[in-house]
Parts: structure tokens; C-alpha cells; sequence
């Protein structure tokens, strides 16, 4: 026997071989169709028996296997059932002919057979056969199964009788011997009954044991076919005996295989062939054919059937468990004595790996199958090669030898493309080289090398890998062999050597160049799907961070007064859910959003672990929930290179929830989606974020130089633009800035507010002035227009002058006095470099500008009724000077909206830096008071100081103009209208906005100088520059000096024969009688007198001397003190007397209040009457 049956199992041993063949011309799948529903009758029960009829069936047995039927019935054909087509009555002769050729090559060993004629009708179906069947058709053959069973009854019959025979044979010496192939030519001539020498040596006696052993054994298979277990038991070990008495080695060793194979099928009713021996090899039967094997009843840990466990202990003759694989050792070490034996010997060892195998006993069975290696057959072909090694990787599989197993179907790979085939195998090497990877702890899927550290044998597994893209490439299939490269690539990229990446790496590049890689599944013909191999670690990506959009496009929402109170906040300090929910931090939603429409940007770490540069090419987002546009990136990453920054872009076009599920790349011509949720180790702070409606897109340019400071708010607002300018201090300038719509939605809506930053300096009026209604009424902007707004830049800071100016000044002989002002720009003028002469040089004019005195002289007619003194300061030293800058900073907030998300209620901001340096123009040094001629005005006296480098004019409303030089310091004098303080309107300040007095005060100190400053409009002109300014007064005027500008709450009228003595002098003649009227007006809101006035005419002789010894020059007419009633607010009161000037001349009436309560309680400043000055001329003839 030179063809060994590697799927043969202990229980093969008690079935029937049964030959299905086809006849004639028949197709395949019809063959199979009737095939399959033969083999499904695999067992019947003995009719009034309790025994079972096993068979198995072939469609294709060597018949020299046959020749080994005595040895083991199990290996005999006792059935033969052939399929033929037959369509006409002609053919039929000839069909039979065939089936009766088919008979004679297993003639011998055959109990009955059957002929399935498929298509023939007519009168040769009506006869009545037993050995033919007739069918119209494949399909209308519902009696298959039931002459199966027929037939298997007439083969059951054959057998008992063969065994009733065999059993009661009783002829003693005259019992034949069984041999084998091999040995009948060694029993060739040999009369062991009548020889003489046969009877001297005892021959016969031995030839007499051996016949009886053989015999036994023969019956002993006939008992186990039959059903007959017990019986088979009693027979085997009968034989054992006989036959290890007279050494029969061959026949004992089946005797025991026999004996093992009756306790396998007790001990294991369900059967040792398992999934494994379900299996059929190359050219063998169909997987339905390994349903023969099956038997009924559940195994328990053991492998034995708890049903029959009671009966075990009452089986007589049967083997241990332990036993049973003892005595397959035994008949194996039999088998080995015969070369000829080499086929049993191998299936015994197979047989006894199978039952070891169930009981869990994987090194012994390990042992067997080493022996099984090292069996020397015949020359074997390559198929049967293929076939032996692998069946024993199914056999190393089956007991648990997982690499050894991959190793023997490796090495069934290699045998499928040997040098000596003429037709390599390669699909064939391809599919055993895809099973053995299980083996070494290696899978096709690049998901199971995430998870924790690497198995197996990196060497090995890369030896295996490169045999697959060999196999692949030789197979035709280019895209099979980039998917294995690409594998391999990934997955070994750590255990690859510098000059293995870059052979890989071109190899993979060739490949591509073909056939590009893609992210495809690709299915195998057996039905395996290859799963996409992206690369994740070319390049290996550390961190993705979704970035927010730039600060001037970020968009806000709208917040609603309905929802201002509810907080979606937890109200406890810790929550073990919101910590829970930290954790999943890659599918948390993001808290900023972005807009449709605009380019939107994820950043990602990268590292390149090759040696060389990486090429990326075509690299952008995968994402998922929204439309959304990527725009792909090519980038070059050095040699090993850190942590690299890459940014993807790409536009949403839909609104609604974005997740960010990952990015794709092409590498080496592979095209990879890799996932975030594939790549080991990745840090992100989230990867889902909202896209809101579509939103225009506002740019900005102004007539302004961009300035290189960029501002920084401590709100933490974001600048986009920042420009910069240079003003004197009280100038004005226009901002003109043009608003361009560079998106794709109209804007609708604009609001713009400004923000001044932080400033120790002081400010006064509005540095930020606009009229938006012009560029409103330009609205809606479409995109791509452009509209104009205007902002004037006022810069009008503290004009007054600091302490340290006021010493530089003294210490150049100048005597001032007066009221010192203090300023906020601070050292204004340098320290001398050398000293100045004090006294002037000679011939110094006194109204030159350049002449200082060095003493300056107060008159006593310069000094006002109420006391003020008055500042004399004539002229200024020119001191050099060293500006300061001073910073002003503000931003410009343009709040914008338009299309569908000013619908949903977003808006966007932008923001503009302004950066203004303001350089002193002009200081005023002093400030102070004069009366005036008339009681409702005053002269207000500036010393006004040029602190620029450049000639400056100062002029103030109804003036001339006053020009200084560098660092010059002049006074001038204004004289104004005293102003009703109390007739303001009342600021908001006043209205409750501030709480303290300190603060109602300062409120209202500022609307006095407000008010003043723009009637005095002093401004400065720098012709040299063509630019202009003011010079604000705020801020420099103190109580006393407000005072002084405000009119009295009691306005005191004087009246000379019914005309206003204010400034002029009234003119009257000698001897006529001058009617005096003193009127008051209550302005105060309380209620003021009574009061008595005194007039009292004195004359100025202008040396100092005041004459009022007056008797013989005026005369009253009445009284010359006048009497004034109670007046009440906002009322009128005046009393009336007479004068008679008796010479001509200039006379004045000083008016004097009487000294009482009530005069006491008002301020001295209330009682302030106008001077009179009189005139007598000549009386007319």
C-alpha cells in the first residue's frame, strides 16, 4: 500500500468502505448533487437489532489499497455504486458494459453494488432490476436515499454471513492464512502438513497459531463492522495472544491497532476525527463526507460520553484511556519492523495523535507525530508531499503546537512551488502561507498591532510577510502585493534596520507605480477580506488640536435676556459624572464654533521615524456630520525628525455638527484614511465642533501706517489691525477707514465702539468721535464692496505746566507768582547746560521778547477789589528742550452681521488698535484774573509757553494772534464775559451717577471748564507744519480763578439819570441835579436783605492819592444812604436818590454796605457793585 489516508481515525475501523464512481461522460456538479445525498445515509440500524451499520464513503480508493482488505477489513471495497448519464435506448448496452468493467477492478473484495442511471425512459426502466436504478432527471430522484438504505441491508447481509462463517469455522488445521501483499510471495510452495521437516521443527504447530491468530484478528474486524463490540474485544485480544506467541510482529501490531480502535469507539462515541478530520485533502471527498465521523452523545472534559460511563466498568476486555495509547505505541514499534508497512504505520500514528488529542495530552501526541515525520515512504510526488505536511500542520494544530503547526504549512507553501514543478502552484503556496500566520502570532489586520506590545517572532514574521508579497506579486495580483508591503511597513517599521526601510520603501514605490494603494477591501477568492492598511506611523502624529478661527472671525451669539439667568453649569464643586466624562475627551464637543463657509484649520504633531525624508503628499481631514471640503497639504519631514507642526485646512459648506474623525495621507503612492481612534497614544482636547450659518467676512485698511506696537487689552481681545500716528497735543485728526466685504454674505448690520486702554494721563473731550448714519446708509454691503467711515482722532490732554518748569524758569531770574499749574508731561525742558547772564545786556528794549527782567514789580492798581493778585510774568528764557512721548492707546470694535448667521443671532468683531505718541504743543505756565472795567467781565491772564521746536501762533476767539519761538513764554490776556454757573444744565453726574460729594464737585468743575474753554476756543498754529491745534483750559482753572469768571448771585446795576454806569463815564452838568438808582437781582435761591448802602464820592488825583473831602463839590439831594428791602429769589428790589455836582470834574462814588447780620452771612464776592464814574461838565448858558 503506497497511498496513506491521512484523515483516517480509530473509529474508520468499524465502517463499511463504500466506492461512489461516476461512468461515462457525467458533469461534476450533477456527480457530486447525487454524491452528496448518498454520503448523507452514513449509518442505519440493523432491522430487529439493536446493532448500527457504519460506512464511509469514497469516490475515489487506489486499488491497491484494496489488496490490504485481509489486513484490515475497514480498507476493503465491499460496495461499489456508480452515476451514469444514458438518454436513448442505444446507449444502454453500452453504459452497462462499462459498469460491469467497473465491478471487476474491485470484483474481488465487493459484496454488491449498484448502477444510478439518470435520463434514460422507455421500456429498459419498466424491467424489474435490482442492481439498476432509472430517474428520468436530477432532480425527480426522491428514492435515492431510499435504495442507499436497501442497498446497505443487502451489504450488512454479506458481512453477517462472512462473519458466521469466519466465527464457526471448526476445520482447524485447515484454517487459510491471511497475508498481506508483500508476504505471499514468501508463502509461495510452503506444505506445512505433510513435510517431514516441517514436522521435526514444529512448523506446523507454528503455522497452525499464526493461521488462528490472523483469523481472529480477520473475525475480530468482521465482529466490529458488524456492530458486534463486545464480541470484536474478545476476538482481538484472542489474537494478541495467538500471534505474540508465535511472533507474527505485522499481524499483531493490527491486532492491537484493532483492540485500540474497539476501546476508542466505546470510551469515545462521539468520535475522535473532530473538525479537523472533517476536512478533505486534494482530490478526496466532500466536506459532507466528514459528517461520517459524528456521532451522537456529548463529551464531557474527559472526552466520555457520561450515558455510557456505567457501562465502561461493566465492558470486559476494553483498554484504558492510559492503555489505549500504550498499546498504539506497541503496534506502531510493530509497524516500523516492515519496510512495506510504512502506510499503516503512519496512519496508526495519526490515528493515536487524534485520540491523544481529545485527551488533552499534546506532548505525547507530539511524539507521535515526530515519529510520523521521520516514516520513509516512497518516492512521494509533490501533491502527496503537499498533502503530508499539511495534514501534519492540522495534526500539530489540533493538539495545540500553534508555531509548529505554521511551520509544516509553511513548508507545504514552499512544496506548492518547487523548482520541479513545471507549473508553480502560487495560489495554492498563497493560501497555506495566509494559514500560517495564525501561527505565528501574526494577523493580516493592522488593528491588532495597537493593542499592547508586539508577539511573536518580529524575524519570522517579516520572512513570512516578504514570502506573501513574493507569492502575491507572482500570482498577477499587483494590488495584493501593496496591501502585504504596505503591511509590513506598518506594522514592523520598529524592528525594520535603516537599510530595510529604504529597500522596502522603493520596493513599495515601484509596486505603487503600477498599482497605487488604496483603502479598499480586498476579497480573496476562499472569501477572506484583507483589511486597508493605512499608515499611522508615516507620519506618527503625537497631538491633533482643532484651532479656533482668528479673533476677527471668531462668531458670538447674541445673548438672549431669556437665557442670561440659567446656568447649564453643575451647581456642585466636584461631580464624579463630569469627571467620568473628562476621559472622553476625543468625542467631547469643543466650546468654541465654526462658520460655513470659511476655512477652518486642525493642527497636528507629527514625527518622521524613517531615515530619510518622508514625502507626504495629498494629506487632509476626514470628517463626518457636515459637507465639508478639504483641502489637502503636501509636506517634507526631515530625516528623524522632532515634533513637527502641520496644520490642515479645509471648509465646511453645511451647517450642523462637524467630527473630526481622523486625516488621510499618500505615502509611497499608498493612499491612508487613518482614524483617531487608531492611532495609539494620540493627545486631543476634542474632535467635534459646531458649524454655524455662513456669516460675511469684514476687512479693514486705513490712511494710517500700521504701527509696529502691537496692543495687548487686559480684556484679552485680539487685534487684527494695528495702526499708529503721531499728534501735538490739542490736535485733531481723520481716520478714514474702508470697510471691504471680502466674503460671501451681504453684511447687514454694523456697530462700532471704542475702547481707550488704560492712561495715567488725563483726557478731555471725546478722543473718538464718528458718524456712523453715512456709512449705515451705504448698507447692505454686497460682497466685494467697499464702504468709507470716518473717525476724528482728538488729542486733548492737561495744557498745564509741572512744578519742575516753574523752578527752570525762576532759576532764569524770573519772578512769578500767581497760581502754579501742574502738568503730566514731565521733563519738558532739560536742566542748562550753562548759566545765563540774569540782568540783560545792554540795550535790551523793554517790549522785546527775548528781555527778561530780573525783577518783577507788582502796582498797586494791578491788584483787583477782591484782592486777586496779578501774574507780571513779561517774557521766557528759551531753555532747551527734551520730548517726551506720550502714549495714548484705544481700539476700535467693529460689531458686524449679515446673511443666514445674523439670522441665527451670531455676530462677528473686529478689532482696531490705534497707537497715538502726542508731543507737548503749548503750556500754560500761570493762569490768574484781572477786573475788568465792567462787573461782568474779568481779564484772564495765560502765560502761554512754546514747548515744541518750531515757531508757534496762539490766538484765542476775537484775539490776535500771539507768536511764540522754542521754548518761548508769553502772557496774554483775555478778556471775557463772566459766566452764570448756576444756569447750566445739570451734567449726568449730578443726576446720581456718582455718589459722593468729591465726585458731584469734580462733575461739575468739569462742565465749568468745558463751558469756558469753548468760549475762550484758544488754539495754536504751527505755520512751518501747516498743522493746528487747541489749547483746552480745562483742567487748569481752580476755584478761585472760577470765582472770578462767575457772576455774582446778586447783580448790583447802577444807574446814572437812567443809564448803566459799567464802564464808561456818565457824563452830567454842573449844577444839575444826577439822578442815582441801585437795582439788585436776587439770582441765589435764597431769600437776601434787607441791606444799606452808603455812597460815598471821592476823586483820583492818579499819584496814589483819594480824595474825599468832597462837601463843598457834591451835595446829596436827600440822604446818601439808600435802603434796600428783603428780595426774594429770582426777584428785583432798587432805591432812588439825587446828586448835585457843584464844580466840574471827574468824580467816582465808591458804594459801601453797611455791616450787619445779615451782610455778614453772604460771601464778600456777592457785594461786588460796578465803580461809578462820573463826569460834571460845564452848565450850559
Amino acid at each position: 500500500m503506497s497511498v496513506p489516508d491521512y484523515m483516517q481515525c480509530a473509529e474508520d475501523h468499524q465502517t463499511l468502505l463504500v466506492v461512489v464512481q461516476p461512468v461515462g461522460i457525467i458533469s461534476e456538479e450533477n456527480f457530486f448533487r447525487i454524491y452528496k445525498r448518498i454520503s448523507s445515509v452514513s449509518q442505519i440500524s440493523v432491522r430487529d437489532s439493536q446493532r448500527v451499520l457504519y460506512i464511509r464513503y469514497r469516490h475515489h480508493y487506489p486499488p491497491e489499497n484494496n489488496e490490504w482488505g485481509d489486513f484490515q477489513t475497514h480498507r476493503k471495497v465491499v460496495g461499489l455504486i456508480t452515476i451514469t448519464d444514458c438518454f436513448s435506448a442505444k446507449d444502454w448496452p453500452q453504459t452497462f458494459e462499462k459498469f460491469h468493467v467497473q465491478k471487476e477492478i474491485y470484483g474481488s473484495t465487493l459484496y454488491d453494488s449498484r448502477l444510478f442511471v439518470f435520463g434514460l425512459q422507455g421500456e429498459i426502466t419498466e424491467q424489474p432490476r435490482t442492481d439498476v436504478a432509472f430517474y428520468p432527471n436530477y432532480e425527480d430522484c426522491e428514492t435515492v436515499e431510499k435504495r442507499i438504505e436497501d442497498f446497505i441491508e443487502s451489504l450488512f447481509i454479506v458481512l453477517e454471513s462472512k462473519r458466521l462463517d469466519r466465527a464457526t469455522d471448526k476445520s482447524g488445521d485447515k484454517i487459510p492464512l491471511l497475508c498481506v501483499p508483500f508476504e505471499k510471495k514468501d508463502f509461495v510452495g510452503l506444505d506445512t502438513d505433510s513435510s517431514p521437516v516441517s514436522v521435526l521443527l514444529g512448523l506446523k504447530r507454528h503455522y497452525k497459531k499464526r493461521c488462528q491468530g490472523r483469523m481472529r484478528k480477520h473475525v475480530g474486524d468482521l465482529c466490529l463492522q458488524a456492530g458486534m463490540l463486545q464480541d470484536s474485544l474478545v476476538h482481538y485480544h484472542m489474537s494478541v495472544e495467538l500471534l505474540r506467541s508465535v511472533n507474527d510482529f505485522l499481524w499483531l501490531g493490527a491486532a492491537l491497532e484493532g483492540l485500540c480502535s474497539a476501546s476508542v469507539i466505546y470510551h469515545y462515541p462521539a468520535g475522535t476525527g473532530g473538525k479537523t478530520g472533517a476536512r478533505r485533502c486534494q482530490g478526496s471527498s466532500l466536506p459532507a463526507e466528514a459528517a461520517n465521523r459524528h456521532r451522537p452523545g456529548a463529551l464531557t472534559t474527559n472526552g466520555i460520553n457520561p450515558d455510557t460511563s456505567a457501562e465502561i466498568g461493566r465492558a470486559k476486555n476494553c483498554l484504558s484511556p492510559e492503555d489505549i495509547i500504550d498499546k498504539y505505541k506497541e503496534a506502531i514499534s510493530y509497524y516500523s519492523k516492515y519496510k512495506n508497512a510504512g502506510v499503516i504505520e503512519l496512519e496508526a500514528c495519526v490515528k493515536a495523535v487524534r485520540v491523544l488529542a481529545i485527551q488533552k495530552r499534546s506532548m505525547e501526541a507530539s511524539e507521535f507525530l515526530q515519529n510520523a515525520v521521520y516514516i520513509n515512504l516512497r518516492q512521494l510526488s509533490e501533491e502527496e508531499k503537499i498533502q503530508r505536511y499539511s495534514i501534519l500542520s492540522e495534526l500539530y494544530e489540533l493538539i495545540g503546537f500553534h508555531r509548529k503547526s505554521a511551520f509544516f504549512k509553511r513548508v507545504a507553501a514552499m512544496q506548492c512551488v518547487a523548482p520541479s514543478i513545471s507549473e508553480p502552484g502560487w495560489r495554492a503556496c498563497y493560501k497555506l502561507l495566509l494559514e500560517t500566520l495564525p501561527g505565528y502570532s501574526l494577523s493580516l489586520d493592522p488593528k491588532d498591532f495597537n493593542k499592547g506590545t508586539h508577539r511573536g517572532w518580529a524575524a519570522v514574521q517579516m520572512r513570512l510577510l516578504h514570502e506573501l508579497v513574493y507569492a502575491s506579486r507572482r500570482m498577477g495580483n499587483p494590488a495584493l502585493s501593496v496591501r502585504h508591503l504596505s503591511f509590513l511597513l506598518q506594522t514592523m517599521l520598529d524592528f525594520l534596520s535603516d537599510q530595510e526601510k529604504k529597500d522596502v520603501t522603493q520596493s513599495l514605490e515601484n509596486y505603487t507605480s503600477k498599482c497605487p494603494g488604496t483603502m479598499e477591501l480586498i476579497t480573496l477568492p476562499d472569501g477572506l477580506v484583507l483589511p486597508p492598511v493605512p499608515f499611522t506611523k508615516l507620519p506618527i502624529v503625537r497631538r491633533v488640536k482643532l484651532l479656533n478661527l482668528p479673533a476677527s472671525l471668531r462668531p458670538q451669539k447674541i445673548k438672549s435676556l431669556l437665557n442670561q439667568n440659567v446656568s447649564t453649569k453643575s451647581p456642585f464643586i466636584y461631580s464624579p459624572i463630569i469627571a467620568h466624562n473628562r476621559g472622553e475627551e476625543r468625542n467631547k464637543k469643543i466650546d468654541f464654533q465654526w462658520v460655513q463657509g470659511d476655512v477652518c484649520e486642525v493642527q497636528l504633531m507629527v514625527y518622521n521615524p524613517m531615515p530619510f525624508e518622508l514625502r507626504v503628499e495629498n494629506m487632509g481631514l476626514l470628517t463626518s456630520g457636515v459637507e465639508f471640503e478639504s483641502l489637502p497639504a503636501a509636506l517634507s519631514l526631515p530625516a528623524e525628525s522632532g515634533l513637527y507642526p502641520v496644520t490642515l485646512v479645509g471648509v465646511p459648506q453645511t451647517t450642523g455638527t462637524i467630527t473630526v474623525n481622523g486625516y488621510h495621507t499618500t505615502v509611497f503612492g499608498v493612499f491612508s484614511d487613518c482614524l483617531l481612534d487608531n492611532l495609539p497614544g494620540i493627545k486631543t482636547s476634542g474632535s467635534t465642533v459646531e458649524v454655524i450659518p455662513a456669516l460675511p467676512r469684514l476687512q479693514i485698511s486705513t490712511s494710517l501706517p500700521r504701527s509696529a506696537h502691537s496692543l495687548q487689552p487686559s480684556s484679552g481681545d485680539e487685534i487684527s489691525t494695528n495702526v499708529s500716528v503721531q499728534l501735538y497735543n490739542g490736535e485733531t485728526q481723520q481716520l478714514v477707514i474702508k470697510l471691504e466685504n471680502i466674503g460671501m454674505e451681504p453684511l447687514e448690520k454694523l456697530e462700532v465702539t471704542s475702547k481707550i486702554l488704560t492712561t495715567k494721563e488725563k483726557l478731555y473731550g471725546d478722543f473718538l468721535s464718528w458718524k456712523l448714519e453715512e456709512t449705515v446708509a451705504q448698507f447692505p454691503l454686497q460682497p466685494g464692496k467697499v464702504a468709507t467711515f470716518i473717525v476724528n482722532i482728538k488729542v486733548k490732554l492737561d495744557f498745564s505746566c509741572q512744578e519742575n518748569l516753574l523752578q527752570d524758569l525762576s532759576d532764569d531770574g524770573i519772578s512769578v507768582s500767581g497760581f502754579p499749574l501742574c502738568s503730566p508731561f514731565r521733563q519738558v525742558v532739560r536742566p542748562r547746560a550753562e548759566s545765563k547772564p540774569v540782568n540783560p545786556p545792554e540795550g535790551s528794549k523793554p517790549g522785546d521778547p527775548s528781555h527778561v527782567k530780573n525783577k518783577a514789580s507788582l502796582r498797586h492798581g494791578d491788584v483787583s477789589e477782591m484782592g486777586t493778585p496779578a501774574c507780571v510774568l513779561r517774557a521766557s528764557a528759551q531753555p532747551p528742550l527734551r520730548k517726551t512721548l506720550h502714549t495714548l492707546e484705544a481700539i476700535l470694535n467693529f460689531k458686524y452681521s449679515g446673511g443666514p448667521g445674523h439670522v441665527e443671532g451670531y455676530y462677528r468683531n473686529l478689532s482696531l488698535g490705534l497707537h497715538v505718541e502726542v508731543e507737548p504743543s503749548v503750556f500754560f505756565t500761570r493762569v490768574s484774573t484781572l477786573p475788568a472795567t465792567s462787573t461782568r467781565q474779568c481779564h484772564l491772564l495765560l502765560d502761554v509757553f512754546n514747548s515744541t521746536e518750531h515757531e508757534l501762533t496762539v490766538s484765542a476767539r476775537s484775539n490776535e494772534e500771539l507768536v511764540l519761538h522754542a521754548g518761548e513764554c508769553q502772557r496774554m490776556a483775555i478778556q471775557v464775559d463772566k459766566f452764570n454757573f448756576e444756569s447750566f444744565p445739570a451734567s449726568p453726574g449730578e443726576k446720581g451717577q456718582f455718589a459722593s460729594s468729591e465726585q458731584l464737585e469734580e462733575e461739575r468743575q468739569e462742565a465749568r471748564g468745558l463751558e469756558i474753554n469753548s468760549k475762550l476756543d484758544v488754539r495754536w498754529r504751527i505755520p512751518s507744519l501747516k498743522r493746528t491745534g487747541e489749547a483746552s483750559v480745562e483742567g487748569l482753572l481752580n476755584q478761585l480763578v472760577l470765582e472770578h469768571l462767575q457772576l455774582a448771585p446778586l447783580q448790583w446795576d447802577v444807574l446814572v439819570d437812567g443809564q448803566p454806569c459799567d464802564c464808561e463815564a456818565a457824563a452830567c452838568r454842573v449844577g444839575d441835579p444826577v439822578r442815582l438808582e441801585v437795582r439788585l437781582t436776587n439770582r441765589s435761591p435764597r431769600s437776601v436783605g434787607p441791606f444799606a448802602l452808603t455812597v460815598v464820592p471821592f476823586q483820583d488825583h492818579q499819584n496814589g492819592v483819594h480824595n474825599y473831602d468832597l462837601h463843598n463839590a457834591v451835595s446829596f439831594v436827600g440822604s446818601s444812604t439808600f435802603y434796600l428791602d428783603a428780595v426774594q429769589p429770582l426777584g428785583q428790589s432798587a432805591c432812588l436818590g439825587a446828586l448835585l455836582f457843584l464844580y466840574t470834574g471827574d468824580f467816582f462814588l465808591h458804594i459801601r454796605f453797611h455791616e450787619d447780620s445779615r451782610s455778614k452771612e453772604l460771601p464778600p464776592s456777592w457785594f461786588c457793585l460796578p465803580s461809578v464814574h462820573v463826569r460834571a461838565l460845564e452848565a450850559q448858558a
